[in-house]
């Protein structure tokens, strides 16, 4: 199977998340819709969508015209069905494309902040592997509404902090994808209280899994 990743700058690659793709046996290929090049192959070709965070914001349309067609391709995959999980940039781009609203958070998060899975969550086959209650490395200005139809899986007190909608897309606030090399080493790392990589390996199996359903 062939992944797409889908990123938004150099510093902000698959992470742990192309580790896992490659270490199940399937490819991953990185992309992004601002190097204005095609698609490496028909989109339907893709089992699996990834798609990661980025400096810009979700409204910054006007400073980077290409959001504007990441938002109809996003659309496009919620249309075919096929598996998408995004990351914080991602998510709030996810839940964009689905006619959620998106806007300046309350209060920024940049660090490690608690985050706890609502009962959905914790039923989820994705999120639901993660603690009830943990500690999850933050770095974002804006936060986002939940799409019509879709369902709250995580939060704290600032901000939605993960979301399902239908069976086949995820939305993420939160960076499980980083390793310690993605983060400063500071005391605060030894609050968490998870492995991402762990976590990110069932969780990957969990979306495959999905896939098989689908097809």
């Amino acid at each position: 199977m062939d992944v797409l990743a889908i990123i938004h700058g150099e510093s902000v690659r698959s992470g742990v998340f192309g580790d896992v793709v490659r270490e199940r046996g399937h490819g991953l290929e990185e992309w992004s819709l601002a190097w204005n090049t095609p698609l490496p192959k028909p989109v339907d070709a893709y089992g699996a969508v990834l798609v990661f965070g980025g400096a810009m914001h979700a409204d910054q349309d006007l400073h980077h015209p290409w959001l504007r067609e990441e938002g109809f391709f996003l659309q496009r995959l919620l249309d075919l069905h096929l598996p998408v999980l995004g990351i914080c940039l991602g998510a709030q781009l996810l839940a964009k494309a689905a006619q959620a609203t998106v806007q300046p958070a309350s209060e920024f998060e940049i660090g490690w902040f608690p985050v706890e899975l609502t009962d959905a969550g914790v039923e989820d086959p994705v999120l639901g592997r993660l603690p009830q209650t943990f500690e999850a490395f933050q770095w974002h200005y804006y936060d986002h509404g939940i799409p019509a139809g879709g369902v709250e899986l995580a939060r704290n007190r600032i901000c939605t902090q993960g979301f399902r909608l239908g069976e086949n897309a995820w939305g993420v606030q939160f960076h499980f994808e980083v390793d310690a090399e993605g983060v400063d080493a500071s005391d605060s790392s030894a609050n968490m209280n998870f492995n991402s990589t762990q976590i990110l390996s069932v969780a990957f199996d969990d979306i495959a899994h999905t896939i098989t359903i689908v097809a």
